[in-house]
C-alpha cells in the first residue's frame, strides 16, 4: 500500500502570511487538527501547524497576557512562529511501511504529502492509520 491510499486530499492549508488568530479561526471553521502551511509567494510547502501545537500557543497566551489580551495577541503572532518544519516528505507513492515507523518513532500526528514541486496533495494522519488498522482488521475477522 502507498501514501495516496490513505491520505485525505485537497487537505485545508493556510498561508505563511496568516497569523494564529487567522489559523485558530480556520481550524474551527473548518473542523480540521493540522493545518499545511503553504508559502504566499509561490503556493509551496513550508510547513505544518498542529492542533497540539495551537492550543499550547493559545494557553501560553492566555496564562501570560490573560483572556482580554489574547485576542490581541493572536492577531499580531505570526503563524510562522509556530509551525513544524522537519519531517520526512512524503509523495503519494511513498510505500505506508516507510511512513508508519515515523508515526510510532514521534509524537507528530500528521505528515503533508506533496509533489516533486513542494505542492501539497494531501496529508496523512495518525487517525488515518488507525482506519487503515480498522479495515485490515475486519478483513482478516472475516
Amino acid at each position: 500500500m502507498k501514501v495516496e491510499d490513505i491520505m485525505t486530499p485537497d487537505p485545508v492549508c493556510i498561508s505563511d502570511a496568516a497569523t494564529i488568530h487567522d489559523a485558530h479561526l480556520l481550524m474551527q471553521s473548518r473542523g480540521v487538527r493540522h493545518l499545511p502551511v503553504i508559502s504566499e509567494q509561490n503556493g509551496t510547502l513550508v510547513g505544518v501547524l498542529t492542533h497540539k501545537k495551537m492550543i499550547a500557543t493559545v494557553m501560553s497566551l492566555y496564562n501570560r497576557y490573560g483572556a482580554g489580551a489574547l485576542d490581541r495577541k493572536e492577531r499580531h503572532q505570526p503563524l510562522t512562529e509556530l509551525i513544524d518544519t522537519e519531517y520526512p516528505l512524503l509523495f503519494t507513492h511513498t510505500p505506508l511501511l516507510d511512513v508508519v515507523d515515523y508515526f510510532i518513532d514521534n509524537k507528530f500526528g500528521c505528515l503533508p504529502v506533496s509533489d516533486a514541486d513542494g505542492k501539497v496533495l494531501g496529508i496523512v494522519t495518525s487517525s488515518d492509520f488507525v482506519s487503515l488498522c480498522k479495515t485490515l482488521l475486519s478483513k482478516q475477522a472475516e
